[in-house]
């Protein structure tokens, strides 16, 4: 009994959460993105933003995988909700900053970074979480047709997509060798 209760100890992603050193990590990653999500966003129109806040999210994702990117994640869009002022609450733009935090955990979470896995997440992050569910939550929140929003998402995400990935690729080949040797083994 006491075997599976220490196994599941350290194989359980929660428990990470009782380390100091996961909890600073998380916290001065999540003052990185409430910062990016300030200075390097840029706004077309109401539906369409490109910026660089999710990148925090991924190194967390990256770090401590799918379990712990999604509640990262999604405290994160409550937070930046909260200290935005913009309308109204929505659940569903939570729910797509948890899923995205689960695609990128599945695809990069102990596994090397190659350039192929980081565009397959951005991929399906994209498909997925950006074209189709936010695209659904626009229309459901706003009532907009999604026929009249969806070609502009879907040009702005595939404009996006080398562009993310090449940054992407970039950030955690550096936190692969500087940062997660620090997490690792302790």
């Amino acid at each position: 009994m006491s075997d599976f209760t220490n196994e599941t100890i350290k194989t359980n992603p929660i428990t990470k959460f009782k380390e100091v050193r996961v909890v600073t990590f998380c916290g001065l990653m999540a003052a990185m993105a409430i910062v990016l999500g300030k200075v390097a966003t840029l706004k077309f129109g109401p539906y369409i933003k490109v910026g660089f806040s999710g990148l925090p999210n991924r190194m967390v994702d990256y770090l401590f995988g799918p379990i712990i990117g999604a509640i990262f994640g999604g405290s994160l869009d409550i937070i930046k909700w909260f200290l935005s002022g913009d309308g109204n609450f929505f659940i569903g733009f939570t729910i797509s900053a948890m899923a995205a935090s689960v695609i990128y955990g599945l695809f990069l979470y102990k596994k090397p970074v190659k350039l192929w896995r980081v565009v397959a997440a951005e991929l399906c992050v994209k498909v997925f979480c950006n074209v189709f569910l936010n695209t659904l939550w626009l229309n459901m929140l706003y009532g907009k047709a999604i026929s009249a929003i969806l070609p502009g998402r879907i040009l702005s995400n595939s404009i996006m997509l080398p562009i993310d990935s090449a940054i992407l690729y970039m950030i955690l080949t550096v936190v692969s060798q500087v940062v997660k040797p620090y997490f690792e083994n302790r």
